[in-house]
């Protein structure tokens, strides 16, 4: 049965925890469309396409969002309930501090398994689709705008530019056309005035211009005798195909190998078809070696047995004639380059194969460390209430950000490591974890002992008792100066 206690504890998590994680969650929102502003605009994009690229690009943002908010509100919760003197008032009935955390840490625990479960089956989704949308609109050209004055070059084969365009939208004046098309130089239009339209599909541009000239060079680019054409019109019609500002379809599968896309299953089933993939490398360059030195598949007894002669190798080769020396030398030639060649390509594969079981790794931890860091960061927020005595939001703000930086820096920094080789997957993707949770027991023991670790008399007593302890060395200085 659940007691009041935990109903109370419960309730008091419950209202910062729902409202920490959505304004985290447009935070970081808002840092990804920042990030990607640059992508969207001038592309002409509907809002379902933009709606689709938040939705998916929001879908990862949940691994982050979690500890934050989990961090946030704890600090909240507990330092409300030491500001309003409720956690002295349990701390006086008896009810250690361990007992009062203990349904939060059932909540922390249940929120731990969602974000996991989120991690690998949700995320690895949201991905692809995220990828795969922006790739299509990374892609694609910004859409038709001809500005007064402006080349517009994003139609392929042509660069367009108009001296002055009517409040219809449709009519043009002073109209310049180059056909980036011959090899000898640009074809040009150029004409007075001018409408254009959109086909019904919007493949096609239609361009009627009126009173101008088409200017045309033909021949070949390495003969100097070409022509040229002059062919003035009073109405010409043009027609652009813009098929290629359109946004692509690129289909999902283009970016399913990504380790980004896999689950934990996943992972560990191409983790293992690499390493498979490493091992038989390993097995055919020994057997390219076997091919080329023919000796190295002598048993070992073989040289046991045979004795110990000293051969002097330039007396040999100086009873050899020429051409036969000039065959030894080329052959012997041939097998090093074969040698070398076979040495780098499988190096180079192995390479390959090594990072990727490195990045393979990277996820799969990655999935797991951060999970848990809800767990570690709520041992860390909890006793940090308890001992700033703080609520709202904000001293607890304050120190929620110094320590979440801590631990985005240690995970950005663990992931750099592991990339440079200079340590393992293990211990990289789980820095922050194995850093903050020796801090995280600190605090908590701290917490349950009734710390004074952020009172400013504590420090104050502290120094005062230094000062006190040095002061007859201090005294004697001065007398003897």
């Amino acid at each position: 049965m659940i007691k009041k206690l935990d109903k109370l504890i419960i309730r008091s998590f419950a209202g910062p925890f729902i409202v920490t994680f959505f304004i985290t969650f447009f935070v970081l929102m808002m840092q990804s469309l920042w990030k990607y502003i640059d992508d969207l605009v001038g592309k002409d994009l509907d809002l379902f396409t933009i709606g689709q690229f938040l939705w998916y690009a929001s879908a990862s943002l949940l691994t982050l969002t979690m500890p934050i908010a989990i961090l946030i509100s704890s600090i909240m919760t507990f330092g409300n309930l030491g500001e309003s003197f409720e956690l002295v008032a349990i701390k006086s009935a008896g009810i250690s501090l361990l007992r009062f955390m203990r349904p939060l840490i059932w909540v922390a625990l249940l929120l731990c398994g969602i974000t996991f479960l989120f991690a690998n089956y949700v995320i690895p989704y949201a991905n692809l689709k995220f990828k795969t949308i922006y790739y299509d609109i990374a892609f694609k050209k910004p859409a038709l705008d001809l500005k007064p004055g402006t080349f517009y070059k994003h139609i392929p084969g042509y660069a367009i530019k108009i001296g002055k365009k009517d409040a219809d939208g449709k009519t043009m004046h002073n109209v310049v056309i180059y056909e980036q098309q011959s090899q000898l130089q640009d074809n040009s239009i150029i004409a007075e005035k001018g409408t254009m339209k959109l086909s019904a599909d919007k493949k096609y541009l239609e361009f009627t211009l009126q009173n101008g000239n088409r200017y045309q060079e033909r021949g070949n680019s390495m003969d100097t005798s070409t022509e040229f054409i002059r062919m003035g019109f009073k109405e010409y019609k043009k027609l652009f195909d813009i098929s290629s500002l359109q946004m692509m379809n690129t289909s999902d599968t283009v970016f399913k190998n990504d380790y980004k896309m896999l689950s934990i299953r996943l992972l560990d089933r191409t983790i293992d078809s690499i390493r498979k993939q490493k091992d038989s490398l390993g097995t055919k360059l020994n057997r390219e070696v076997n091919n080329q030195l023919h000796y190295v598949n002598l048993r070992d007894d073989i040289w046991k047995r045979a004795p110990a002669v000293k051969v002097d190798t330039s007396f040999v080769l100086a009873t050899l004639p020429d051409s036969v020396k000039i065959k030894v030398y080329e052959g012997a030639l041939t097998i090093a380059y074969s040698l070398k060649n076979s040495y780098q390509i499988v190096g180079n594969d192995m390479d390959s194969k090594r990072d990727g079981i490195k990045v393979g790794l990277i996820e799969w931890h990655r999935k797991f460390s951060l999970s848990l860091a809800c767990l570690v960061l709520f041992f860390i927020g909890a006793p940090l209430g308890s001992i700033i005595r703080k609520g709202g939001l904000g001293m607890p703000l304050v120190v929620a950000i110094l320590f979440f930086l801590i631990f985005h820096l240690l995970n950005m920094f663990g992931e750099k490591f592991v990339k440079e080789n200079m340590t393992s997957p293990l211990v990289g993707m789980w820095l922050a974890v194995l850093v903050l949770t020796p801090l995280g027991m600190f605090l908590t023991y701290k917490a349950m002992h009734d710390s004074a670790l952020f009172n400013k008399e504590f420090y104050f007593r502290i120094f005062k008792n230094i000062r006190l302890f040095f002061s007859p060395v201090i005294n004697k200085l001065n007398r003897k100066q």
